[in-house]
């Protein structure tokens, strides 16, 4: 049995809790800065709860997951990496290029497994998607398009809209494609958000094709969709219902998805290349390449409206 441990019990680490529960993990431990937050997961779980993570180190869990401000990442998962502990820490891998690298090189020194949480890369959908596209079903790509959009959310302070959830996109569309973008252009703003931008449209361009992808928190309901557009074929995927549909110029149909929640696949994989020495899916060197990415969008547009 697999031990365990969640630093950061927000809405995500809440959810990692449950899943690994659910998988039949051993936690060892769980951790929040808030004691109240910890205690009420700790009580709902059954399991050790504190408020620093010398206590969970100290317990010596297998692996951990943390899902902590996207600007303590860093910090937090050298502590567990140095004491040659498995992470899987949420997107995107860090704030910056270099405190992505450190972590890489920290992993990669200590031989344990670093894997960034881009949980749409586990998505059914998505992944029957990439299916259809390997099978010639959408002919050649040309053109691909998501809409990530949702109310504003005032608990993200640390990062601007790009990081947090245009990274799920950026993920995907690399996925998708297997490739990466030769150039990339953003315009984004800030209308609400205290410092970061909270709108953008970013385009990625991969020469024979491109990518636009637009985020916002100013849409009154949540939507998460995507469709890619082929010399075949027109597919419409909606991660939410984990819907897939294709058109061609005589037909719609839709396409048949098990469905499954991404995060216990997300989870189940980071466990299996724990077990088996495998390379995770999205491991650090895949998180850099999407932070990588977002940080170029940042910068390459931005008015403050």
């Amino acid at each position: 049995m697999t031990r365990v441990g969640v630093i950061g019990l927000g809405a995500m680490g809440a959810h990692h809790v449950r899943v690994y529960k659910e998988l039949g993990c051993e936690i060892v431990g769980v951790v929040d800065a808030d004691p109240a937050r910890s205690e009420e997961i700790g009580r709902l779980h059954n399991v050790p709860c504190y408020t620093s993570c010398q206590p969970l180190l100290e317990a010596r869990p297998n692996a951990v997951s943390i899902a902590v401000p996207t600007s303590c990442h860093k910090q937090v998962a050298l502590e567990f990496i140095n004491a040659g502990i498995h992470c899987l820490v949420e997107k995107p891998i860090a704030s910056t290029i270099e405190e992505a690298r450190v972590m890489i090189d920290a992993a990669n020194t200590n031989h344990v497994k670093l894997m960034v949480g881009h949980i749409e890369r586990f998505n059914p959908a998505v992944l029957k998607l990439k299916e259809l596209i390997e099978e010639g079903v959408l002919g050649k790509v040309i053109i691909i398009s998501t809409r990530r959009v949702g109310p504003f959310q005032p608990r993200i302070r640390d990062v601007g809209i790009i990081i947090d959830s245009a990274t799920h996109d950026i993920d995907v569309v690399r996925f998708l494609t297997g490739r990466e973008p030769v150039s990339v252009y953003s315009k984004a703003g800030r209308i609400k958000h205290p410092t970061r931008e909270d709108h953008a449209l970013i385009m990625l361009d991969f020469g024979d094709s491109a990518a636009a992808i637009e985020v916002n928190w100013f849409t009154p309901y949540k939507e998460r969709k995507l469709v890619v557009t082929g010399t075949r074929a027109i597919c419409y995927l909606d991660y939410i219902s984990q819907k897939l549909w294709v058109n061609t110029t005589n037909s719609q149909y839709p396409v048949e998805v098990q469905t499954a929640e991404p995060l216990k696949i997300e989870i189940s994989h980071f466990l299996e290349c724990i077990t088996n020495g495998s390379e995770p899916l999205v491991n650090g060197r895949e998180g850099l390449e999407n932070l990588s990415v977002a940080i170029r969008a940042s910068e390459a547009g931005f008015c403050n409206v």
